[in-house]
């Protein structure tokens, strides 16, 4: 690990004020927006020049923010000591996805409101440790070895900075297309620049931050302490360090999931060390044909060839991220996510009507019967980024993976690592079913949760976890 004493200079001199030497960042989260926002104070805040405390709302009328008879463009309470805490109701967590659903969540540090497209944003605002106690505890459970939690301090704490620089040189320049869209096409992808308003938001779509709602255990009290400050650098710059729940054996890489930017320490590799005996890890109750799973052993396959990528998806080759230990899965896995079962490995079976009802759907287009679902591009995990949609009435190649995810699930695919098998053909062509089978769980590049639990549990340190899933990335400590 590098110094701070010999970065932080150019690095403030790069990466401009926001981020002054040896200082800790402030972020801003948006957590929950609406025509109504209620809340309580649980220690008395300073706001508009009084001390407020209980229970609030706020609306919005007449193009402003409402709150106690008084019309506001900006509400700001500001917390004046070191317990205040507030908690927001009605805040959706798991946005899209199966086990979407509300909570009343607890904050600490301050809280702004804004105008947003008609509504009432609640921001909160609060020092970037603060905020990594809560994203670590969100995301993984403190059961976790110390070892995996500290790299996933490390990952956070990277990727937030990255997006907190990434919103301030849009803001400046106005930089941000994220789709491209024609009679025949539609290629879109979905990242952090429709946040304009605050750096990062509270659910998936960023890093899942529950304030204050899930105690923080001493283990990841200690992971953030042991490394405060420390950040993944590349060529000078902050990693944008990306991760997901399962990579399905091979990572992937950055620009076939967003715009194309390919990214030195975001490569493709496979989840695995050549020197590991993976074997003990693998679930021998899989259902996937196992039987040549040892002809990977050694093999780098290259899954943008479509033969290759439909006999990687079909079989279950040995990674770190093939398991289903379930000690090792409730690490990384809270209860809700426990609720998807597999995950390394899946299967999803549609029949014609409820695929063309899904599809015109999510779409807004009426394709008519879906006649089939052809992979055009894949990344080198065997991610789909552009897939042929072919109907009776109108074809459309889409992509890039979350798009496929959104349009093919009622909430979201696991994956686009898949492939399509048509079920009783009919002297039309038109199938009466489709099976999607699948790999993975998560759009797959950088870190593997899971594949980084069974890291933790085998020994390897934290740094050895960062420079397996990051190549050639560095790790720099910029404050203490």
């Amino acid at each position: 690990m590098e110094n701070v004493t010999e970065h932080n200079r150019s690095f403030t001199k790069q990466h401009g004020e926001g981020f002054l030497p040896g200082q800790e960042p402030r972020v801003t989260v948006g957590i929950v927006c609406g025509e109504r926002v209620s809340f309580s104070l649980n220690v008395p805040y300073l706001a508009d020049g009084q001390e407020v405390v209980g229970d609030q709302e706020v609306a919005f009328a007449e193009g402003a923010i409402l709150w106690n008879g008084k019309i506001y463009n900006d509400l700001f309470f500001r917390a004046e000591r070191a317990d205040t805490s507030f908690a927001l109701n009605d805040v959706t967590i798991g946005i899209n996805f199966h086990w979407e659903r509300k909570e009343t969540q607890v904050f600490s540090g301050n809280l702004r409101f804004v105008v947003e497209d008609g509504k009432v944003r609640a921001i909160n605002e609060l020092p970037v440790e603060d905020y990594l106690l809560s994203v670590i505890s969100s995301e993984m459970n403190g059961t976790s070895s110390l070892e995996l939690l500290k790299a996933h301090a490390v990952i956070s704490r990277s990727w937030l900075l990255a997006q907190m620089e990434k919103r301030r040189t849009m803001t400046e320049h106005n930089l941000g297309v994220s789709f491209v869209q024609t009679d025949e096409e539609l290629i879109r992808w979905y990242d952090r620049e429709d946040h304009t308003l605050f750096d990062v938001c509270a659910d998936d779509h960023c890093q899942r931050y529950q304030g204050i709602t899930k105690a923080t255990s001493p283990q990841v009290a200690e992971a953030i302490r042991q490394t405060r400050g420390e950040l993944l650098m590349s060529d000078g710059g902050i990693c944008d360090a990306r991760f997901s729940k399962c990579c399905g054996g091979m990572v992937e890489e950055f620009q076939y999931c967003w715009e194309d930017t390919p990214k030195p320490y975001l490569k493709a590799l496979l989840d695995r060390s050549g020197t590991t005996d993976l074997s003990e890890w693998s679930d021998s109750s899989d259902q996937s044909d196992r039987s040549d799973r040892s002809d990977w052993s050694d093999n780098f396959p290259d899954l943008t060839l479509e033969p290759n990528a439909d006999r990687w998806i079909r079989t279950a080759p040995p990674s770190y991220c093939n398991t289903h230990d379930a000690r090792i899965l409730a690490q990384v896995l809270n209860n809700f996510d426990q609720e998807t079962a597999d995950f390394y490995r899946w299967r999803v079976t549609y029949t014609q009507s409820q695929l063309s009802n899904l599809i015109a759907r999510k779409l807004g287009t009426d394709f008519g019967k879906i006649v089939n679902l052809v992979p055009i591009a894949r990344g080198k995990s065997g991610r789909l980024y552009k897939l042929k949609i072919v109907g009776t009435l109108k074809t459309l190649v889409m992509g890039k993976e979350l798009e496929i995810r959104r349009v093919l699930s009622e909430s979201h695919l696991y994956s686009s690592a898949f492939v399509v098998d048509r079920k009783d053909i009919g002297p039309d062509g038109v199938p009466a079913a489709f099976e999607l089978i699948g790999a993975g769980w998560g759009h797959g590049v950088g870190l593997c949760q899971i594949g980084a639990a069974v890291m933790g549990e085998r020994g390897f340190k934290y740094d050895e976890i960062l420079t397996h899933y990051y190549p050639g990335a560095n790790i720099v400590s910029i404050y203490k």
